[in-house]
């Protein structure tokens, strides 16, 4: 499998990757959307420093990453008590 040798721009700064083809549009899309962030952090708190613009940036994304893997984990836990309830009423059901 070949990679492609590309340039993702995150915060006015050039970062050469070698990637999957499979992962280009991935890849260029998070640097857009991580540029977009700081855009939006920087207008929000004014803050210019883009060290603390990527700090800040990076503690919210861990923040929705850890909710939507606790939500994730209710809600398999839910599917789950769902499906083995499922399960024993079938179980009970008399086949003619």
């Amino acid at each position: 499998m070949s990679e492609l040798s590309i340039k993702i721009r995150v915060a006015d700064r050039d970062y050469p990757m070698r990637v999957s083809p499979q992962d280009e549009e991935r890849l260029r899309l998070a640097g857009r959307q991580l540029n977009e962030r700081l855009k939006e952090f920087r207008d929000r708190y004014g803050i210019q420093d883009k060290q603390d613009l990527l700090a800040m940036i990076a503690l919210s994304t861990m923040a929705d990453q850890l909710k939507v893997s606790k939500e994730k984990d209710g809600t398999d836990a839910a599917l789950t008590e769902r499906l083995a309830r499922l399960d024993e009423l079938l179980s009970g059901v008399v086949l003619v």
